[in-house]
């Protein structure tokens, strides 16, 4: 079995006894040593027997002292209990206070003088920014807010100094409050920190209000009183409490309190009814009002709220802004009536999506309601109503396509788009997103300058094409001395380089680069003074023979528009066989006079107009001149229409002009007649688009390929679908044929137009016969002359069948394995034309 420690008291009484005994056995021993020792020297005679009486006192002594230390140590052992029953009733009552303190959840700390501060319990939780470390809840600044621990440290200051006690409610960094309560006692002093509680923590939470209601309305007052507008409270029976600095001001007063004492008001008694009418019902007056601010009348915006027991008013100067509102207006008119005379559509939505302005370009272009447009309808209302016309483009998914178009009002970057309208319009629609959130659409017909446009290009590419079938190397300088066009003989003349004459050279540069194939500067300064000079311009003809025996003719014509017609002729093999072919050289050369002579006349009489229109429709069309006027705009479009007519007619004259002197060379090679016709009809696609025209084409399986030149069959096919196009009716079907017959190969033009009368079809073949026939179809009347001319050249021939309003159809025939090339020789009555210029 396990044995019971012994108790310290047990043990004490123990040590107690074991020493009495041992004391007492000393003394014993020692009184029967001297006993004996006293007998022994006794008997030897050696002491009296009164010494060995004193040596017995002595023992008896000792017992004695045993008995005292006996007495002693009992009297002690008493003294040891009593104090053991003290010290244990002291630890019960440490305990009990151990057990108080910390059943409160509370912090307490100690200080002591000469030991510091010391933390007795810290049994408090749940309290918002408390820390649970000891070291960091002695450090106040750092979980206590800016204030709350300034109050603390000046608590605590008294509290050590003085002895002062205090209690505060504090405020954590966190938001949590609690109660401190500080003591001091003697050379002692107490912290106590406790959760708030009951009405203490409805204190704190009001003194928090408080304070932040204090903060708010000394703020409010510091912003009231440096506003530059009047403001003023007053109470419920309309005395004024409080003005601001611009209070003052307004009504001349020295200060506040003149205003306050002598009740000045700002505004008038009638003014001040009118309010008070208003504020009755518990509604803020809110309304401009003329007020005499100074020595001026001026506009304000009036506004009193009512504040329960009291009212706040403001008056803020209007009358700039008034001013301002004003001249918008008359600005934002003058705005509407110019964007009214704009020729683009002009469409403004706000942010909201609904329309606020339109001008008469748009309400003429979509032909919608006007009544209906002043609705303010909604963007996409108005696409739907465009959509239930007819009147968009037609699109394969109309929902897709709508979110497209209003997507502008999500993206900051302008939108651009083609709508192309079934009527036939094209629109160039630019959407632009405002500051405030909404868009503003521009729409532009652009139908016309795209027709203009292609045809404008399609005639270049003709010219071009012509230009570059020449033999004669051709080049134009401007007025300042720089090419500004060419051919391709030109540079195979010349041996020049793309990149040369893509730099646009001055004739000096030209001269300088050339001298290595011709080096006499006399011929080279006559034509540099004539390129440059503006005085005495003279046209000038001359022949070269350069050092590789080559023989170049050239020519220098002063053009109408100040600049330079260049052309230079190869005659190296005329020279060389001229001898030998002396009667086939004098006709070639009457020819090439002849021809010359043309080409002279038509460059100066038809060609300047020409030079004139282009030139100065481009110096118009750049952008370093300005922006075009809608009646600028206008003009241009007439000069670049009158450039392609007479060019068209140039380039007709010209092909016949050839053909008549006979120098067109037919190209024959093998031709792919599938695709002669598509060249073709691309060229008369759009033109058909725009009048809904139907083109119809049928070509039998064994109509594959032919001999012939191909450019000049294209042509052919061109001129016949161009007219067919021109004089058929808008819905109307144009039908393109092409089979093999008789070792020919046949192609059919027939379209469902106004048709040609009998009495006239024998002359639609003579050149410069045009007959409308009731159409809007325009020309010069040499189409058809141009087509008989070149299936003439190739050996075939035409034919013409028509019917007043039936439509007509033209059949031409050409070998299928072609002739061998010739030169056709010019007739009499061709030659007589020719001279005639």
């Amino acid at each position: 079995m396990p044995t019971k420690s012994p108790t310290p008291e047990r043990q004490n009484t123990r040590v107690e006894l074991v020493m009495l005994a041992l004391a007492s056995l000393a003394c014993v021993t020692v009184l029967t040593a001297t006993l004996a020792s006293g007998r022994r020297i006794v008997e030897e005679g050696g002491l009296p027997g009164s010494t060995w009486i004193l040596a017995a006192l002595v023992a008896v002594a000792g017992i004695g002292t045993v008995y005292l230390l006996y007495q002693a140590i009992t009297s002690m052992r008493r003294h040891a209990r009593r104090a053991q029953d003290e010290s244990r009733e002291l630890r019960r009552a440490l305990a009990a206070a151990e057990a108080l303190i910390k059943a409160e959840p509370q912090v307490l700390m100690h200080w002591e003088q000469g030991r510091g501060i010391s933390v007795v319990t810290n049994t408090l939780t749940g309290v918002p920014g408390l820390p649970r470390n000891t070291g960091e809840l002695v450090r106040f600044n750092f979980w206590l807010d800016q204030k709350s621990n300034a109050a603390l440290k000046s608590a605590l200051d008294g509290l050590l100094s003085e002895g002062r006690a205090f209690n505060l409610i504090l405020k954590t960094a966190a938001g949590g409050h609690v109660e401190a309560d500080g003591r001091a006692a003697g050379g002692r002093a107490v912290l106590r920190f406790k959760d708030v509680a009951g009405y203490k923590r409805d204190l704190s939470v009001i003194l928090d209000q408080h304070m932040r209601l204090a903060r708010d309305v000394r703020a409010s007052r510091a912003l009231l009183s440096a506003l530059p507008h009047p403001a003023w409270l007053q109470d419920v029976g309309g005395r004024i409490t409080w003005v601001n600095s611009a209070y003052v001001k307004a009504v001349d007063a020295e200060s506040e309190a003149e205003v306050i004492d002598g009740q000045i008001q700002l505004l008038e008694s009638r003014q001040r009814r009118k309010v008070a009418r208003v504020l009755k019902t518990g509604q803020t007056f809110k309304e401009r009002l003329p007020l005499i601010v100074g020595s001026e009348r001026k506009t304000h915006e009036v506004t009193v709220l009512p504040l329960g027991d009291a009212t706040a008013g403001a008056a803020i100067d209007v009358a700039d802004l008034e001013s301002a509102k004003g001249e918008l207006d008359r600005q934002i008119a003058a705005y509407d009536r110019t964007l009214d005379r704009v020729a683009s559509a002009v469409a403004i939505f706000n942010a909201d999506q609904k329309l606020t302005f339109f001008n008469a370009a748009y309400q003429k272009l979509w032909q919608l309601d006007a009544d209906w447009l002043a609705t303010s309808p909604d963007d996409g209302a108005v696409l739907d109503r465009l959509r239930e016309l007819g009147r968009l483009p037609e699109v394969v998914n109309y929902r897709e396509w709508k979110a497209k178009v209003l997507r502008c009002y999500k993206q900051e970057a302008e939108q651009e788009d083609w709508w192309h309208l079934p009527d036939g319009r094209d629109l160039h629609v630019v959407a632009a997103q405002r500051p405030d959130g909404g868009v503003t659409y521009l729409y532009r017909d652009e139908t016309e300058r795209l027709a203009l446009e292609s045809r404008y290009n399609a005639l270049i590419g003709v010219q071009t094409e012509t230009l570059n079938s020449l033999k004669e190397g051709v080049a134009v300088f401007g007025t300042d001395g720089r090419l500004k066009l060419h051919n391709s003989a030109f540079a195979a003349i010349w041996k020049l380089s793309r990149q040369q004459l893509a730099e646009s050279p001055h004739i000096d540069e030209f001269i300088h680069v050339t001298q290595v194939l011709h080096g006499e500067m006399t011929t080279w300064k006559e034509i540099s003074s004539a390129v440059t000079s503006f005085e005495e311009r003279e046209p000038i003809e001359g022949q070269m023979v350069r050092p590789d025996s080559s023989v170049i003719d050239y020519a220098v014509t002063p053009l109408p528009d100040g600049g330079t017609l260049l052309t230079f002729v190869d005659v190296t093999d005329s020279k060389r066989y001229e001898r030998a072919l002396i009667e086939r050289n004098e006709a070639l050369v009457t020819a090439d006079k002849l021809k010359n002579q043309f080409i002279g006349h038509i460059s100066y009489e038809l060609r300047t107009p020409l030079t004139n229109i282009i030139g100065f429709s481009e110096l118009l069309a750049n952008p370093i001149f300005g922006v075009l006027t809608p009646r600028q705009r206008e003009y241009l479009d007439d000069i670049a229409f009158s450039s392609k007519t007479l060019l068209a007619i140039i380039d007709d004259i010209l092909d016949l002009a050839t053909i008549d002197a006979g120098g067109l060379e037919l190209k024959l090679a093998t031709v792919d007649v599938q695709a002669v016709i598509d060249q073709a009809i691309n060229g008369v696609r759009e033109r058909a688009a725009r009048a809904r025209l139907t083109l119809d084409i049928a070509v039998a399986d064994d109509a594959v390929t032919f001999i012939a030149d191909e450019h000049r069959v294209r042509q052919v096919l061109y001129n016949l679908l161009s007219n067919a196009v021109g004089f058929s009716k808008p819905g109307g079907v144009v039908h393109l044929s092409c089979w093999r017959e008789g070792g020919t190969l046949v192609f059919s033009v027939e379209d469902e137009g106004v048709g040609i009368p009998k009495e006239q079809q024998a002359r639609i073949f003579e050149r410069f016969e045009s007959m409308s026939q009731g159409s809007k179809h325009r020309g010069a009347g040499l189409g058809l002359s141009i087509v008989k001319s070149l299936v003439d050249l190739h050996g075939g021939d035409m034919t013409l069948d028509s019917e007043p309003g039936r439509g007509t159809k033209v059949t031409v025939r050409f070998p299928e394995r072609g002739l061998e090339q010739r030169h056709v020789p010019a007739s009499p009555e061709a030659a007589a034309r020719l001279a005639r210029g």
